[in-house]
């Protein structure tokens, strides 16, 4: 069976769901060629796609509209995303993983939303916190920042945090001590590396969410940021919840990743170009 054969006839059979047509009778040559045994219906394509995916596939519709359950679960999905948003970390999160919490500028869930630059900086009185947190230089500074999903955090963190030091510290580098900042955007890692003197610098935050899942939360690293420097020397693992990486295992995988970083001098960019991102991917 080729790959443009089985492409045909799963378009056909998406087609004629959504049309709620049987499907136009193939050609019995192709067919027979085409057509693996005992995937003759077209529902049990569509159900063999529905469970590779989370995408919305094959929903049908009633009449010019969607139907009911598809439509609920779209209003609940999109309420679940702007919650994600909106809402604050918990504070009992943060007294559980021992916490300091840190504020960027952003005085407001407004102000950061309409204003990314602000988030990219602590105002002057968390940056006399932050010193007083890390009184002097570390290999490594892990951070968490609710960034666009308080929600990913509040999924994710309390099973990655741990499994994430501890991996760190097992490879003998020296970790500061861990924080959190609220309103808080990738880049200000770059301040943080500045303020602390920390060669390897990881935040966790949470990623804007979608229909799909709204508590995916990702960590960014870099070797020694710095203000204005490239995106591209940002290291990141993405789609860290509980239907895509596990946060346990991420937070296994992170550690090790942080430790390449810490030895090759480079992160983004500049660590795959030494072929040591290919490296770690690979053990």
């Amino acid at each position: 069976m080729t790959n443009e054969a089985l492409a045909g006839q799963i378009a056909a059979a998406v087609l004629a769901e959504m049309r709620r047509e049987a499907p136009a009778p193939a050609d019995p040559v192709s067919q027979k060629e085409a057509q693996p045994p005992g995937q003759t219906a077209s529902g049990e394509l569509m159900a063999a796609m529905k469970k590779s995916t989370s995408a919305r596939i094959g929903v049908g519709r009633a009449g010019a509209r969607l139907q009911t359950r598809t439509m609920l679960r779209l209003r609940a999905d999109h309420a679940a995303a702007r919650d994600a948003v909106l809402l604050d970390v918990s504070q009992g999160l943060l007294d559980r993983l021992q916490l300091p919490a840190l504020q960027s500028c952003c005085a407001s869930q407004t102000e950061f939303l309409t204003r990314p630059d602000l988030g990219r900086c602590l105002p002057e009185e968390g940056r006399k916190a932050l010193q007083k947190l890390q009184t002097a230089p570390c290999d490594v500074l892990i951070f968490l920042a609710d960034g666009l999903s308080s929600r990913a955090i509040e999924a994710n963190a309390e099973n990655l945090l741990p499994v994430l030091l501890d991996g760190v510290k097992a490879q003998g580098l020296t970790v500061g001590t861990a924080f959190f900042v609220r309103y808080g955007r990738v880049a200000l890692m770059d301040q943080v590396a500045a303020l602390t003197g920390a060669r390897v610098v990881c935040v966790l935050i949470g990623e804007r969410p979608g229909l799909g899942s709204a508590e995916s939360m990702s960590a960014y690293l870099a070797y020694e940021p710095r203000t204005g420097m490239p995106e591209a020397n940002r290291t990141v693992v993405s789609n860290i919840y509980s239907g895509g990486l596990a946060a346990v295992e991420a937070g296994a995988y992170i550690a090790e990743l942080i430790g390449t970083i810490h030895k090759a001098g480079a992160s983004g960019v500049q660590l795959r170009e030494r072929g040591e991102y290919d490296l770690a991917i690979k053990r």
